[in-house]
């Protein structure tokens, strides 16, 4: 089978594609072959040797895909070979097979293609464990979404809605907010020209948000939090913009404020129970049609450094994906 391969941390273009031996599964273990695999802001750093979790020396980057069971290992029951499903791993999905374990594999709902339900997890996982566990966003709140045109950023917005809230839309230009307004976002703010502060407050009538989802960090992080509602939520997603903010503690206690840590991979490990109830009612949204994941481009397997690149590039609106 054909896979891309880290041999060294550096830049995507270091990745290389190799031949490798067909994945055999061990016991409570699955083999898929993979037909798309989502792309996330991690891989970028996770092949530089900058993210939470640092995999051994060589691997296969990418951690979510749907394909098709190509084999089951001993004791493994709930799957068969030529079933459609999802799976979620720590690396290894940029490949033309994928080994999971079986408690990290979903099926695919009827209906939906390959590309949609390798678009799940991490996003949807992601943002729904932040908007609705960590930030408990409730019926009728307001919530501001920075890099609202991102896979998580959309993501985050049509849990909003679905959780009965309102939600703002922050994003770098007008044709990213166009698809942020499609996806539900009630108000929208350009922080590339508009000054974040005062257009917060225009959204707000001067209140505030009472949570702010943030997966980009740097410059735009410390005039959302000072902006933030009264016992306000603000949700640390990630740091897209490369810089991780150094924030004022007074403006927590100011507020009465949280600044909230999420972190959607060690949940799911240490919290499996609550990580399966959630993905459950991810897919009952979207078979309601609350949720519409958007793919907005693929890429050959021999193109993952491109895909790499344009997702540090800020290119990227919605997810993309991979097609081995």
């Amino acid at each position: 089978m054909k896979a891309v391969r880290c041999k060294d941390w550096g830049p995507p273009e270091s990745l290389e594609v190799a031949e490798l031996p067909d994945l055999a599964p061990g016991p409570g273990e699955v083999v898929v072959d993979v037909r798309a695999a989502g792309v996330n802001f991690p891989d970028v750093l996770t092949v530089q040797g900058k993210y939470q979790y640092r995999p051994e020396l060589p691997f296969t980057p990418g951690n979510e895909f749907a394909g098709v069971v190509r084999a089951i290992g001993p004791g493994v029951t709930a799957y068969a070979p030529g079933q459609a499903v999802i799976g979620f791993t720590r690396t290894g999905a940029f490949a033309e097979q994928a080994l999971a374990p079986l408690e990290s594999l979903l099926p695919v709902p009827d209906g939906m293609d390959f590309d949609t339900a390798a678009a799940i997890t991490l996003t949807y996982g992601t943002s729904y464990h932040a908007v609705a566990d960590r930030g408990a966003l409730q019926p009728g709140e307001t919530m501001l979404v920075l890099g609202a045109a991102g896979g998580v950023g959309l993501a985050a917005i049509e849990i909003g809605k679905a959780l009965g809230a309102r939600v703002i839309a922050a994003a770098s230009s007008d044709e990213k907010l166009a698809v942020c307004k499609d996806h539900g976002a009630d108000a929208l703010i350009n922080y590339e020209r508009e000054d974040l502060r005062e257009a917060i407050k225009a959204a707000t009538g001067g209140r505030g948000p009472d949570v702010v989802y943030d997966p980009v960090g740097g410059r735009y992080s410390e005039p959302a939090l000072r902006s933030i509602a009264w016992r306000g939520r603000h949700l640390v997603v990630g740091f897209a913009a490369g810089e991780i903010p150094r924030l004022p503690w007074n403006l927590m206690l100011l507020k009465g404020a949280s600044v909230v840590g999420v972190f959607w991979g060690d949940f799911t490990r240490k919290e499996p129970a609550a990580h399966a109830a959630a993905m459950r009612r991810l897919m009952d949204w979207m078979a309601e049609g609350k949720l519409r994941p958007l793919v907005s481009k693929r890429y050959a397997l021999e193109e993952t450094a491109q895909a790499l690149n344009d997702m540090a590039g800020r290119k990227v609106v919605g997810k993309v994906v991979i097609a081995p």
